[in-house]
């Protein structure tokens, strides 16, 4: 007899509880860790910015009294970015730009755009507030804070606001080794002439790719006849020499399926057969001292499956702190009468309405081997179990952009 099914919710548990971060570190140049995690806190020695400077190229101002100005000030130096003004004393000006140091005396600048300056002289259009049009030292951040956090799965924009504190090396985890190896004497490689009953396997560009763009380090060991010992010598093999094991594939019931026979001989099985659509027959477990996950084989499953629940896994692996997708409300734009046992992850694409709001609009075939689906698609919505949908219900959302960076 089969286990019962397992609920997508434990199976996601289960595998983050097992989800032990990797200790080793290395320290690289800031330009060569895009997408990796940040291993300990970053904090700022400097303040940013270093100095008062103007938000505007226009005219410093020292003003006395911002209730009686004068009618012109005379415009006594040039101050560019980079280059330090001596000091105004009351009623004078300098010509400045954008990022250049503010003058001792000045308490204000004043775009170009309102300002007139005829030989020398500069007349002011409009009122003046004090302070305005100046960025004070320290704004944006001081010196002895915490700018970015560890676990932080690094960003162009995270990179820059190191570069911005004078951070030219971070300390990043170490990058995850995972094996790929896929079963099935009907796989296929493109390129290749496709024989009678053989099917290109697209999964290992999809998993290959997905991988990659994690950061990990992918050793691919290709196809695996369907043969019990073939089988085990793949998976040992690729345990000895990674960190985590994925296979596509023989992960289900039939005869030729090895997988799960396989890990077992080697190590030990902890899920199997999840209460999902599409991706029942996910596994997860050991094999020896590599951490163990079996994806179907059928191109929308595996790749569902990867994304929801393998993904994860692997970024808590890797030590990053965010590591599971946002879900937004959405307007259902179709209906959904029959729904499964299992909790169902639909393929979608956003549309909005003369108002904005946004409208899921449903890919006509929800086959688990459909990737045309995907590619139209840009998000998934997800369906607990036993739930049916008429057009206008509120439906959740995951954009497949969050899962695939």
């Amino acid at each position: 007899m089969n286990a019962p099914l397992q609920s997508f919710d434990d199976a996601l548990a289960a595998l983050l509880v097992n989800a032990k971060a990797i200790e080793a570190t290395k320290t690289l140049p800031s330009l060569d860790v895009a997408g990796r995690i940040l291993a300990r806190p970053l904090v700022s020695t400097i303040d940013v910015p270093a100095f008062d400077n103007s938000a505007m190229d226009g005219y410093a101002l020292a003003i006395a009294d911002f209730g009686a100005m004068p009618a012109r000030f005379p415009v006594m130096q040039r101050i560019a970015a980079g280059a330090v003004g001596q000091p105004l004393a009351a009623g004078e000006a300098a010509r400045i730009f954008t990022g250049a140091p503010i003058p001792a005396g000045c308490n204000a600048v004043v775009m170009q755009e309102d300002c007139e300056e005829i030989d020398g002289q500069l007349t002011v259009k409009g009122a003046v507030s004090p302070g305005q049009h100046i960025r004070r030292r320290g704004e944006d951040i001081t010196a002895g804070t915490q700018v970015l956090p560890a676990g932080q799965r690094l960003q162009p924009q995270d990179i820059a606001l190191a570069a911005s504190v004078g951070v030219a090396e971070l300390q990043v985890n170490a990058r995850l080794k995972v094996g790929l190896l896929f079963t099935g004497d009907e796989l296929t490689m493109p390129g290749e002439p496709l024989p009678p009953g053989g099917i290109y396997n697209s999964n290992r560009y999809a998993l290959s790719a997905l991988l990659g763009r994690l950061g990990c380090v992918v050793n691919d060991y290709g196809n695996v006849p369907d043969t019990a010992k073939a089988t085990r010598d793949a998976l040992a093999e690729a345990a000895a020499e990674n960190d985590v094991v994925i296979s596509c594939g023989g992960v289900s019931v039939g005869e030729e399926d090895h997988v799960k026979a396989a890990v077992g001989s080697l190590g030990a099985l902890q899920l199997w057969r999840i209460a999902m659509k599409p991706g029942k027959p996910l596994a997860f477990g050991r094999v020896a001292d590599a951490a163990f996950i079996g994806l179907p084989g059928n191109p929308v499953s595996s790749f569902i499956t990867f994304v929801l629940l393998a993904r994860p896994y692997l970024l808590k692996r890797m030590g990053a702190t965010d590591y599971l997708p946002q879900r937004i409300p959405v307007k259902a734009g179709f209906d959904w009468p029959k729904p499964d046992k299992r909790r169902e992850f639909l393929r979608v694409k956003l549309e909005f309405d003369a108002q904005g709001e946004a409208i899921a609009r449903l890919y006509p075939n929800q086959g688990s081997g459909v990737m045309t689906s995907l590619v139209w698609g840009d998000g998934l919505i997800d369906l607990p179990a036993g739930q049916s949908v008429k057009a206008g219900d509120r439906v959740s959302y995951i954009a497949l952009s969050q899962l695939i960076g």
